[in-house]
């Protein structure tokens, strides 16, 4: 594994990092989300490769969503993350690299289609929920860590979870076998003050039960790599982020911002760019995620980016748009 330390850096920078931070590359699970999970082998290896040379903890691959009654050609096989489609990436995986998947609870079809970890190259299970779905999302929880996976819980939505419901919540996953549960900015809607408040909050009952706290936030107001951080000062572990900030919608904290802040040694951001650089830009114009106006109001507005995620879609068949109108539609429905 690469490592090396970028030329002319001063050498203070590297004496001052947190070794029990682990950084996780989201970039086909959750940039999957702007094609329908159709990333071809070449795409995924490259970015697998990319996160080996980096030094980068986890790559999360995709998901493991049902797939009863599913219609043929409609999703790419990084929606299932069947083991044959994973190892035909990444082989038995001998390296430092650990691989997670991502199970949306009532999505997943856990029981059968999960295997036991001794019959996986997946080392870790990410359950996303929302806060109606706690009881499934802890028994998906359990059925991994019984399975011999590490845990995580991403609890979605958080901005709109009423705060007698969210500490219900949070005790309950505190309880869990969880290793980490996240603090997630599904709409891109948090400042720093709201920041500061759930991570202090996260931190509450995961410290006491042993967990770790995690940060997965999206880009909307243009401030996902900044609330990363805030949650880094404030003492969360688990760190998403993705290349080019390729993600649903706005995206994600860019992978290129968050290790280069880190000044952690055994990151090396080389290879970042040149994934970045050679495979990653080239898809911006046909997938087209990143900040727009769009998501700048529906993150403003602490709305589920779908609207503007279609209007988006729209100017892609070359239908164009109208911002005020888009602005005076969604704050009627606001």
């Amino acid at each position: 594994m690469k490592s090396a330390k970028p030329k002319n850096t001063p050498a203070a920078r590297w004496l001052s990092y947190r070794p029990e931070i682990k950084v996780v590359d989201c970039t086909i699970r959750d940039g999957g989300l702007m094609n329908n999970h159709h990333f071809d082998d070449k795409i995924v290896k490259v970015v697998y490769d990319t996160c080996v040379a980096a030094g980068i903890d986890y790559m999360e691959l995709g998901y493991k969503a049902s797939r009863k009654g599913i219609k043929q050609g409609e999703y790419g096989c990084w929606k299932y993350c069947l083991e044959e489609d994973l190892r035909r990436i990444v082989g038995e995986n001998k390296t430092d690299l650990k691989l997670a998947i991502m199970a949306d609870a009532e999505r997943c079809d856990y029981h059968e289609d999960i295997p036991p970890k001794k019959e996986s190259v997946v080392d870790l299970i990410r359950v996303a929920t929302y806060i109606s779905q706690i009881p499934t999302a802890l028994d998906m929880v359990k059925d991994a860590h019984d399975k011999g996976y590490e845990t995580t819980i991403n609890l979605m939505a958080a901005s709109v979870v009423p705060e007698s419901e969210l500490d219900e919540g949070l005790e309950m996953f505190a309880r869990s076998e969880a290793e980490a549960i996240y603090v997630v900015d599904s709409f891109g809607a948090l400042y720093s003050e709201k920041v500061h408040h759930l991570v202090r909050k996260y931190l509450h009952y995961c410290k006491r039960s042993g967990k770790e706290v995690g940060m997965h936030m999206h880009n909307n107001l243009q401030l996902a790599f900044a609330n990363t951080i805030e949650g880094i000062v404030l003492g969360a572990n688990y760190l998403d982020g993705t290349l080019g900030g390729l993600g649903r919608g706005a995206g994600n904290c860019p992978m290129e911002l968050l290790i280069s802040f880190l000044h952690n040694p055994k990151y090396d951001l080389r290879p970042v760019l040149e994934c970045e650089q050679n495979y990653i830009e080239p898809m911006r114009s046909k997938l087209l995620w990143g900040y727009d106006l769009p998501y700048l109001l529906t993150g403003m507005l602490n709305q589920h980016p779908r609207a503007a995620i279609k209007f988006k879609e729209a100017e892609l068949k070359g239908q164009k748009g109208d911002v005020l109108e888009f602005y005076d539609t969604v704050t009627e429905e606001d």
